[in-house]
């Protein structure tokens, strides 16, 4: 199988290039970073937020008379905001790698795409929960992406092509390790949360848990990729507490992280 990888240079999406080369497939990485990829592996250096960029790497293949059958959209980045106060830029910059960035590469690489090839697009498990504080952004980011994913699927299910989404849970990556650090982050420079967000980077701690290798994720991207009745989404590592919070009503869940993380009462209202 020929199948070009987005975030390749690191993380899941370098694990799951080597875990394909490993079992005979060609394997295209794209990564914003240069890379030396894998032997087997032809890498190109481009930016999921710019078109050119990614319509230049349609172009190569097509030199090279590649038809993919399997385009696997790994590339995200994470951070902790808060909504009411976070420069728009910032906001804009996550949506635009997260959302728009999987949409642009679809639409760069379809025409490349074999008629029963696939699209596995790596989503989160946070992306089927309620948002959860200074978490929302991110969480908005990928519960869009399962939408998109599923509205993409209706449309190719016509052309008899597939798509599927990945939900992982906390992985060993710089993505992962990236998520207690930006909540620190949001401490320092909120005027809203001070308190909260200390609390909140606490929670993360415990509730993250041990992450699992990229290694063992990659097996679950492989799975997804090559199976011959996919699953419409395949979950690893769901994270228990998440689980259980999820399933509580919504007021109950405002209730429980306001129990957590108390309210500054300076900014109640009479």
């Amino acid at each position: 199988m020929n199948i070009i990888i987005t975030g390749a240079a690191s993380g899941i999406g370098a694990a799951a290039a080597k875990y394909f080369i490993e079992r005979g497939h060609r394997v295209y990485g794209i990564d914003r970073n240069v890379a030396e990829g894998f032997e087997g592996e032809v890498f190109f250096t481009a930016d999921v937020t710019v078109n050119d960029s990614l319509t230049a790497v349609a172009d190569s293949l097509t030199s090279m008379d590649v038809k993919l059958d399997a385009i696997v959209s790994v590339a995200g980045v994470h951070g902790m905001y808060s909504l009411a106060e976070d420069r728009i830029e910032d906001i804009e910059r996550l949506m635009d790698i997260n959302l728009l960035g999987v949409m642009r590469v679809c639409r760069a690489l379809h025409p490349l795409l074999s008629p029963r090839g696939r699209i596995v697009i790596v989503t989160s498990e946070v992306a089927t929960y309620a948002p959860l504080p200074f978490n929302g952004l991110y969480s908005v980011s990928k519960a869009a992406l399962e939408s998109y994913a599923q509205a993409l699927r209706q449309e190719l299910n016509l052309l008899g092509q597939r798509v599927v989404t990945v939900r992982p849970g906390a992985v060993a990556t710089p993505l992962s390790a990236g998520s207690v650090g930006a909540t620190e982050g949001l401490a320092e420079r909120t005027a809203l949360y001070k308190g909260q967000a200390g609390k909140f980077a606490n929670l993360t701690r415990k509730f993250m848990g041990k992450p699992i290798t990229p290694d063992k994720m990659a097996l679950t991207v492989y799975r997804a990729t090559v199976a011959r009745h996919p699953r419409l989404a395949y979950a690893r590592h769901r994270n228990p507490g998440l689980v259980m919070l999820s399933l509580l009503p919504r007021r109950m869940q405002c209730g429980i992280i306001r129990l957590l993380l108390g309210v500054d009462r300076s900014t109640d209202r009479e």
